[in-house]
């Protein structure tokens, strides 16, 4: 009985082994996700316009035609001349937007016109753009000098 030894393949092996690759390429990208976080501003900075006592050339009639809203320093908020708090701003945005859609036959609009004073706190602006966006109102205008 003899013993037979295959021959041996002495091609040369074409097979890469890409695991030290991947190791590499996963510490990059969690050493970039850490700098990206750090990097990332810690938030959004704010600079709103200081109010101003004189008024801008408008038609006094397209003043009181749209849905106008003011927010004072101490963060106390006006819709249409009317003061509300923040509990009950999302019930009186849309009653304004209502009103002012039932009346667009005599010529009211329900663009929103956004003045605040630059010590109102940002909070306070996002609850108001919220507050048209849930009465189904997106067209406001921030009023500047």
């Amino acid at each position: 009985m003899g013993l037979t030894s295959t021959a041996q393949d002495t091609e040369v092996m074409a097979e890469i082994n890409i695991t030290p690759f991947t190791d590499v390429l996963l510490v990059l990208l969690i050493i970039f996700m850490i700098l990206a976080a750090l990097a990332a501003p810690p938030g959004f900075q704010k600079e709103l316009p200081k109010k101003s006592n004189t008024p801008n050339q408008i038609n006094l009639n397209q003043l009181h035609h749209q849905i106008d809203v003011e927010v004072s320093a101490n963060n106390r908020i006006f819709i249409d001349g009317r003061q509300t708090t923040e509990s009950r701003l999302y019930d009186d945005m849309s009653n304004a937007v209502k009103f002012h859609k039932e009346n667009a036959n005599r010529g009211y609009t329900t663009h929103i016109s956004l003045v605040s004073d630059a010590g109102a706190n940002y909070d306070t602006i996002i609850k108001i753009l919220d507050a048209a966006r849930q009465a189904d109102d997106d067209d406001v205008g921030f009023v500047t000098q």
